[in-house]
């Protein structure tokens, strides 16, 4: 039997990912004051970036475990909780390892609930990934380093969240003003092989993978793309190419945040 293939990776690769990354994640954390402010999480430091993830794990390690057939909150999942004197490198190790001995143990096409428009287990291996790579990159430009994203990941995650974006109900009043009459916004990794079209319509946005003309294009590694598209960067930082109506870029960067 042929292993399900979701983005551009199969449920067991998107595992081995995860796992790659959190243990970068959790060397960091190790190693930082936990009070260490996180810039591009506003009101964030290290230990809340570490409980953040950590209970996004532990939730979803339980959906996945349980079989969810509907949505369940994190403030209903019974879990170990962040306690004031813990060790959040620790906590969050612990909490990796029951997700990925979860997924690897449920079939990637197993029914789940999921908040994006795929309900099967398979996008959660996918989520929990880029969940996780984006909040790497957050304590590294926090501690001072360079964020390291390889160009195959940050161009599934840039497919991955533009997928996904219509299905964020906590931003669907933002969603609703990109509204337009086929501008369109062209996106061009620079280090690979990833380029995206973006049209507004009077329905809402759509998008396909491709290269074109657009009303404002946006030149950059595949890496600082995806961080654009998170919010992670801005466009006038100095680390990408912007030519035509700047004005659209603003406008879709101000209401896409997730």
């Amino acid at each position: 039997m042929t292993e399900l293939i979701y983005g551009d990776r199969s449920h067991e690769e998107y595992c081995a990912a995860i796992e790659a990354h959190v243990a970068r994640l959790v060397a960091l954390v190790a190693e930082a004051d936990p009070a260490a402010p996180v810039p591009t999480c506003p009101g964030w430091t290290i230990a809340k970036l570490a409980k953040h993830v950590g209970i996004t794990q532990r939730w979803a390690e339980h959906l996945v475990r349980t079989r969810a057939p509907e949505r369940v909150t994190s403030r209903d999942v019974p879990m170990d909780r962040l306690r004031e004197g813990d060790d959040p490198a620790a906590w969050l190790a612990d909490g990796a390892e029951r997700l990925l001995a979860t997924l690897r143990a449920t079939p990637a096409g197993t029914p789940v609930w999921s908040w994006g428009g795929d309900h099967r287990a398979a996008f959660w291996s996918r989520r929990m990934l880029h969940e996780l790579v984006v909040h790497l990159a957050d304590a590294e430009l926090a501690l001072g380093h360079e964020p390291e994203i390889d160009a195959a990941t940050a161009i599934d995650g840039v497919d991955e969240f533009l997928g996904i974006l219509p299905y964020a109900e906590w931003i669907a009043e933002r969603l609703a003003t990109l509204r337009g009459d086929g501008e369109t916004l062209h996106l061009h990794a620079t280090d690979a092989d990833g380029e995206w079209m973006i049209t507004l319509g009077p329905e809402g946005f759509t998008w396909a993978r491709g290269h074109g003309k657009g009303t404002v294009a946006v030149r950059g590694t595949a890496s600082d793309l995806l961080l654009l598209m998170y919010g992670r960067l801005r466009p006038d930082g100095g680390r990408f190419e912007v030519f035509g109506d700047e004005a659209l870029l603003a406008r879709w960067l101000e209401n896409t945040p997730i």
